[in-house]
C-alpha cells in the first residue's frame, strides 16, 4: 500500500470499485456492498455502458434509495478519515462493491470525490473491474 500519513495530518485514501464476481479486495479496511441499488445492467440501453456516465449513475443512485444511502455514508466516510488522522493508521483502503464493478459501484465511487474535495485527504480512484465482462 501507499506510504503512512504524513505529519502534517494528511491521510493518503485509496476509494474503489469492484465486482463481487471477480473476487473479494484483499488489504482494504471498509467494504460496502452497494448491491441493493437498482442495476443498470438489466436496461438495454445501460448495459453496455459505465457507472463513469451520468445517466447510468442517475439510474442507479438518483433514486431515493442512491440518494439515502450517500447521505447515510457521508458522516461515516468523515468520521473514519477524522480518526485515521488522530490515529495514524497509515493508509485508508475504501472498496465498493456490486456484482459485476461496472455499473453500481462505479457511481457510487465517482459521487463519494466530493466528499473527499473537502477533506484534507490525497485520493486514489480507480475500478478495478469496470472493463471485465
Amino acid at each position: 500500500m501507499e506510504a503512512q500519513n504524513s505529519a502534517a495530518g494528511m491521510v493518503h485514501v485509496t476509494l474503489f470499485s469492484f465486482g463481487f464476481k471477480y473476487g473479494l479486495p484483499t488489504d482494504i479496511n471498509f467494504l460496502w456492498d452497494v448491491r441493493f441499488l437498482p442495476n443498470p445492467f438489466w436496461v438495454d440501453s445501460l448495459r453496455e455502458r459505465t457507472g463513469e456516465e451520468t445517466d447510468v449513475a442517475e439510474y442507479a443512485i438518483g433514486n431515493e434509495v442512491g440518494r439515502e444511502f450517500l447521505r447515510l455514508l457521508e458522516p461515516m466516510i468523515c468520521f473514519l478519515v477524522e480518526k485515521n488522522k488522530v490515529d495514524s493508521k497509515g493508509p485508508l483502503v475504501l472498496a465498493v462493491g456490486c456484482t459485476g464493478g461496472r455499473h453500481r459501484s462505479v457511481a457510487v465511487v465517482e459521487s463519494l470525490r466530493s466528499i473527499f474535495d473537502k477533506q484534507s485527504v490525497t485520493l486514489t480512484v480507480f475500478h478495478r473491474d469496470i472493463e471485465k465482462g
